[in-house]
């Protein structure tokens, strides 16, 4: 009996490491965002926006000003032959980033993601100005996350603004080298019932007001950008607005209090606060997943009817030419991000095993990309609403009346 049980855990450490090692090989291999599907090539900057007229609500610290890290994607030039990719998330954010092992593991290696945006490009001279479109992330996730959505709108020609904050974002790194973790008093995660809808209107409307001050930046760098880049390029009566899980809150909120924002879209996301009973009267759109047969990935079911509810509810309130609601059959709250490129194949295909995972990560974001711009380019570029519905190229998508 004690050789069998040897043998048994002597197989069972050989399986562990065999395990280990082709997670590490696996972790270790190049991994390129899908192309963007747009006319245009893709630049990328980052800017660092500081408030000291107004704190941060959500700050620790009492009276700590309010600090956004900007992320911004845009029509670029041709790109020539000695200019780089900007890298997917840049070494102090990397650095900032590590921590658990099996995490480590079960994700691709980051500083062998390859983008397909230019550092610093010049912005394409095809047209006079572009519409600007805000890009919130979901909960404390990093506006990189969401690169592939960023650059393939970006290449239909918007200029994506997405943003980083202290103590909300996972991690904020600054030029100067500080580095400001979420603050456990704003991690959603930790609160359940009563206390996570309160946090998480808390939270969208501090991104909202967040949006609504990067807006006013953006003013700024339109009439005098000192790189020159973005002096009067920015066509800010075209201002769009979408979001992923409580980003999608954040749409919502911020359509709900700036007059500014001409369209939004929440991607899965639950509302949460006034702008439920309140509506928003832009043109609106909401992209599903699929939670029929799926994991409530830790939410009850009265949650998910109850979130259901709602964005029902703040539909029809819409005029039916100013609306879209669309689900993905199959598809995955997580799969919205990049982390349908990004995590284990070993891992994705245990989570298809078990019906986690339905529908190919890259064929969700394919079909999230599509909407993003179809969308945008109907109710902030005037292009014909007949191009919204292309269920014959999308048959996994369903649309709601």
């Amino acid at each position: 009996m004690l050789k069998a049980l040897a043998r048994v855990a002597l197989l069972t450490v050989l399986g562990i490491v065999l395990l280990v090692g082709l997670l590490w090989l696996d972790r270790n291999q190049d991994t390129t965002l899908p192309t963007p599907t747009g006319p245009f090539a893709v630049g990328r900057t980052t800017c660092v926006w500081s408030d000291p007229a107004h704190s941060d609500p959500m700050s620790p610290p009492p009276g700590a000003k309010r600090e956004l890290l900007a992320w911004v994607w845009y029509p670029a030039t041709t790109p020539q032959p000695l200019q780089t990719s900007a890298d997917y998330l840049p070494a102090p954010w990397r650095k900032a980033m590590e921590g658990d092992a099996v995490i480590t593991l079960l994700t691709r290696d980051l500083s062998r993601v390859r983008t397909h945006s230019i550092s610093e490009a010049a912005v394409s001279p095809q047209k006079p100005s572009y519409p600007v479109v805000f890009m919130r992330a979901g909960a404390a996730a990093l506006t990189a996350d969401y690169t592939t959505l960023a650059e393939d709108l970006a290449s239909h020609g918007y200029v994506v603004v997405g943003f980083d904050a202290p103590y909300r974002s996972f991690v904020a790194v600054f030029p100067d080298g500080r580095e400001i973790k979420r603050a456990p008093q704003n991690d959603i995660d930790q609160t359940d019932g009563s206390q996570t809808d309160q946090l998480a209107a808390k939270l969208a409307r501090a991104w909202s007001a967040d949006m609504s001050f990067a807006l006013d930046q953006l003013e700024r760098l339109n009439a005098s950008d000192p790189t020159g880049r973005f002096s009067g390029r920015l066509d800010l009566q075209r201002i769009g607005v979408v979001g992923h899980s409580l980003g999608g809150a954040t749409a919502l909120q911020f359509c709900h209090d700036d007059p500014r924002c001409k369209a939004g879209i929440d991607v899965d996301g639950a509302p949460f606060g006034p702008v439920i009973s309140a509506g928003v009267t832009q043109p609106f759109m909401f992209i599903l997943s699929d939670h029929r047969g799926e994991s409530t990935d830790g939410q009850t079911p009265v949650a998910i009817r109850e979130a259901a509810a709602n964005i029902r509810s703040i539909y029809e309130r819409l005029p039916a030419d100013r609306r879209l609601e669309i689900t993905i059959r199959g598809g995955n709250h997580f799969m919205f991000s990049d982390n349908a490129m990004l995590k284990s194949p070993l891992l994705m295909r245990v989570l298809r095993a078990a019906g986690i995972v339905r529908l190919d990560g890259r064929r969700q974001i394919a079909i999230t990309s599509h909407y993003l711009s179809a969308f945008f380019d109907v109710y902030l570029q005037g292009a014909p609403a007949s191009g919204l519905k292309s269920q014959s190229e999308y048959p996994e998508t369903e649309y709601s009346q």
